[in-house]
């Protein structure tokens, strides 16, 4: 069926001879056999209507004017295609060829959540409990089955962290400077305009608009009239890290002066959560305003921000959660009648973008993006001078300590708020009359960062089968980091002063040390950044073979800038010196097309990659010191895929090696490597690991085959092997000590951490012709293990300060026995999925409902730390003895049954 669209033309600055100047656009929808797709829906982006494709797969568009066009191709059975193209006032007829679909890979239940709540610990150890980055849903099977099912479970393809991902805004980085790793909260809630990624690449493979990382690009193109015409209303209901979500989209389409519009505004919100004492409360807005000059000229404006107010929760050892079970949350107690949790982190960080797309000749395009970006991110904890630790779960407090019984310590497991405001009271009214401040504040840890980022994109067909992009990027970062006093609890002010070191000021300079409600205290300084980048790549396409290759360099400045003079360091005030770092790197990828079906692909990369700000400076609250041996990482990655693509069968076939070297790592916690009369000098430390190699290995294998044209199976299985493959140097820095060195720790081997090395998943899916579907998935992973501490696999673990020599007993069996690393056991998991669509006129309804966890597995530990306080032979053996250990390791587990119910409506 053929049906006429009446558009509105794009233009309003043209000529009225070309005002009405009308064009036919067609083409053919085909599948990769070249056999004609039926019935395919063509929506075109300007306009609410759609045409349909006839029995040979063909579609036309009439009397459209000229301007930029974006069509979106679906099929049941198929993935969705988008095309843009450009129509000019000469053209009467533009053929787009063949439009070449894909079998589908869907499985979900068109629905993913991420949840980044756990990016709000900061809890001490190497590693807090991992976000999960779900860049590449829906692309292959593999990608899709890892990103809805086993995505869900903290797995990571690869064991790529979030930090080796790529998210673009109209080609701006949303990655962090301070850790590099993408924050998804700045754009939490705008699910209705980042469903479909303008481009996304997997792993290593070469983008157009980035030279990317390990983990892949995603780029989203934000421009209004890219959007289909239509009004989205949609509600959630889960019981994740929020119970609701409502949200609300308009697109305007084109108008006939050139002016496109589309807004989307969402609230998702818990009075608490499935974790005791946890809620949340967060916005989510989207705006975006195009102008289209001419058919080569527009340009476009983008806002969107999410602010949010949400609650963590605690990691536990196992005895604590023995006693109170998988949901207790150590950050909250009772406060007249409500739960208050003091461990809050309110986040609201805006980011504004113009962009201009203007076309050169009939084959280049120039697009260029400015945007800034600003805000502030604060989280909260307890902080106490000359005071007991008011931590519910303090080792001493546990009953394994031998102090409380059980029965004691559940009466009192949670933060007893009535107790520090009457501390605060006795320390104001004391025996002589004198105020002497807060013992109990509320602190907010504050990052206030101000953004600036150009980025250009050319890109160009040199012929007809060969395409090349440039592009280029400028960043300038200020970055405000400072200690703020949130909430006195009743007292009249809080001491600027350090109690671990005889209550001298943290600020020197100042004479004031007195600080209330919104002063800075114990640490105030700036990160200042600026980052130049230039990628190249090419494609070209032959009959048999598809080669890409994509070069880049870039280079930083580095500089801290302290405010506080610490009175251990002199440096701690004004400008470091600049760290310079010089990056570059090649990829590639070259496609053999064995037929219509079959390919072999390989992907390779070698690249460079800066030091973040974290890396560079090695405790930059109270110094300006450079980390030693803090270096650029070098990174090797190779992949070769068999891959199938056909009506029945559907695989991907793939082997992959990765090394990272000369990797910086530094995570902070109390050591106490003092034993009996020796000195080792016990501290707060930053524990620095420098010159970590890392090696990824494995097999990935996604297949999705069609059993009947209804119903098909996933089957995916991954099996990696990710580990340290050296011994790494191992300093420390303290207050009071400096930098000291401890040598090498023996890691070599250990593996990993933060993910499963292993999972495997098998799924059923019906499809319906009547617009439903059901399915589910049994998902297995493999290979878990804890997070570990370094310093306690250096000598200084077995080495008697006093004499020298080892502690008595310190025998290599019983030293291993107490370094292991923890490996978790074996989880099975079963989710299940289920939807079904309306089409009432113009109205489009849909429902869905996914379940994770269906048996309720509260066993399986999604993270988790080794505690690296018995940094001594004597205390570590004897904590290892005891059936309640002191210092056991940190964990987070399952949150058990989630579910997922969401229902849209569009017209």
């Amino acid at each position: 069926m053929i049906k006429k669209l009446s558009l509105i033309s794009l233009f309003t600055l043209l000529p009225a001879s070309f005002y009405f100047a009308q064009t036919t656009v067609y083409a053919y929808v085909k599948d990769q056999q070249g056999k004609p797709v039926e019935s395919a829906e063509i929506d075109l982006g300007q306009s609410t209507e759609s045409v349909k494709a006839d029995k040979i797969g063909y579609f036309q568009f009439v009397d459209l004017k000229p301007g930029h066009y974006l069509i979106t191709v679906s099929k049941q059975s198929f993935d969705q295609k988008i095309i843009e193209f450009d129509v000019t006032s000469s053209e009467k007829r533009k053929d787009l060829g063949v439009v070449s679909l894909v079998p589908s890979t869907s499985m979900g239940a068109g629905v993913m959540v991420i949840d980044d709540s756990s990016s709000d610990s900061d809890e001490g150890g190497s590693s807090m409990q991992p976000t999960v980055g779900l860049l590449s849903a829906g692309r292959d099977t593999f990608q899709n089955v890892s990103a809805f099912e086993l995505g869900a479970y903290w797995f990571r393809p690869r064991g790529v962290e979030n930090r080796y991902e790529e998210v673009l805004f109209n080609g701006v980085s949303m990655s962090k400077n301070d850790d590099g790793k993408v924050d998804f909260s700045n754009w939490g809630g705008l699910n209705d305009v980042t469903r479909y990624p303008f481009e996304s690449v997997d792993n290593i493979t070469p983008s157009e608009y980035a030279f990317g990382n390990l983990g892949g690009v995603v780029y989203y193109n934000t421009r209004a009239s890219s959007y289909r015409k239509q009004t989205s209303l949609a509600y959630s209901y889960t019981n994740r890290s929020y119970f609701h979500r409502a949200m609300a989209t308009y697109s305007s389409g084109l108008s006939k002066n050139g002016w496109a519009f589309t807004f989307s505004g969402s609230r998702r919100w818990a009075d608490e959560g499935v974790i005791d004492g946890t809620y949340q409360d967060s916005y989510a807005y989207f705006g975006a305003i195009e102008k289209q000059f001419s058919s080569r000229h527009a340009i476009n404006f983008t806002a969107f921000g999410s602010p949010t107010y949400r609650a963590s929760n605690s990691p536990n050892t196992q005895e604590t959660y023995d006693l109170m079970g998988k949901d207790y949350n150590s950050y909250w107690g009772w406060q007249d009648g409500e739960k208050r949790n003091s461990r809050i982190r309110k986040v609201f960080e805006p980011m504004f973008m113009i962009t201009d797309y203007l076309k050169l000749g009939k084959t280049s395009n120039w697009n260029n993006t400015l945007s800034y970006q600003f805000g502030r991110d604060g989280r909260s904890r307890l902080d106490w001078f000359h005071a007991a630790d008011p931590n519910p779960t303090y080792y001493r407090k546990l009953p394994g300590y031998g102090i409380l019984t059980e029965d004691e310590f559940k009466a009192q497991s949670q933060i007893d708020w009535e107790s520090l405001y009457q501390a605060n009271y006795n320390n104001r009214y004391n025996m002589d009359g004198t105020d002497h401040g807060a013992v109990y504040t509320i602190v907010d840890d504050v990052n206030k960062d101000k953004t600036i980022n150009f980025v250009s994109h050319f890109d160009t067909k040199l012929q007809e089968n060969w395409k090349l992009n440039l592009n280029f990027g400028y960043q300038n970062l200020k970055s405000d980091n400072f200690r703020e006093v949130k909430d006195l609890l009743g007292a009249s002010y809080a001491n600027n002063l350090n109690a671990f070191g005889s209550d001298q000021p943290y600020d020197l300079d100042n004479s004031t040390t007195q600080v209330g409600v919104g002063d800075r205290t114990q640490y105030s300084y700036d990160l200042l950044r600026n980052q130049y980048s230039f990628n190249a790549s090419t494609e070209i396409d032959f009959a048999k073979w598809n080669v890409t290759a994509s070069v880049f360099t870039s280079y930083a400045e580095s500089q801290r800038d302290g405010k506080f003079r610490h009175h251990n360091f002199a440096d701690s005030k004004g400008k470091s010196e600049v760290f310079n770092a010089l990056d570059a790197g090649i990829k590639g990828r070259v496609l053999y097309k064995i037929n219509g079906k079959n390919f072999i692909v390989y992907n390779g990369a070698f690249f460079s990659l800066a030091p973040t700000l974290n890396e560079i400076f090695i405790s930059p609250r109270v110094t300006n010191m450079i980390t030693p041996n803090v270096e650029n990482q070098i990174i090797n990655s190779n992949d070769l895929s068999y891959v199938i693509r056909g009506q029945v069968l559907k695989l991907r076939l793939s082997g992959y090696y990765t090394t990272i070297n000369n990797a910086t790592e530094i995570s902070r916690y109390y050591a106490d490597i003092t034993s009996g009369s020796g000195d080792g000098g016990n501290a707060l430390i930053a524990e620095v690991l420098s010159g970590i190699n890392k090696t990824y290995k494995g097999l990935e294998l996604g297949a999705e085959i069609k059993i009947t044209p209804t119903l098909s199976a996933t089957a995916v299985g991954s099996y990696g092997d990710y580990r340290i493959s050296n011994n790494p140097n191992v300093k420390t820095f303290d207050d009071d000590y400096g930098v000291r060195d401890w040598g090498t720790a023996k890691l070599k081997d250990y593996k990993i951490a933060g993910t499963p090395q292993k999972a495997y998943s098998f799924g059923l899916r019906y499809n319906s012709t009547k617009f439903w579907w059901i399915g589910a998935t049994a998902n297995y992973l493999q290979d878990q293990y804890l997070d570990f501490s370094a310093l306690n696999k250096t000598e200084v673990m077995y080495t008697d300060p006093a004499t020298g020599d080892n502690y008595a007993g310190a025998t290599p069996e019983a030293i291993a026995q107490i370094t292991a690393q923890k490996k978790f056991d074996d989880q099975f998991m079963l989710n299940a999925n289920a939807g079904k669509s309306f089409l009432m006129g113009k109205y489009r309804m849909g429902i869905s409902l996914s379940v994770n966890n269906i048996l309720n597995n509260r066993n399986y530990v999604t993270g988790g730390f080794e505690q690296g306080r018995a940094v001594n032979f004597p205390e570590a053996f004897a904590d290892a003895q005891r059936d309640k250990p002191w210092f056991g390791p940190k964990l987070w587990y399952d949150r058990g049954t989630t579910y997922f119910a969401n229902v849209y409506l569009r017209f």
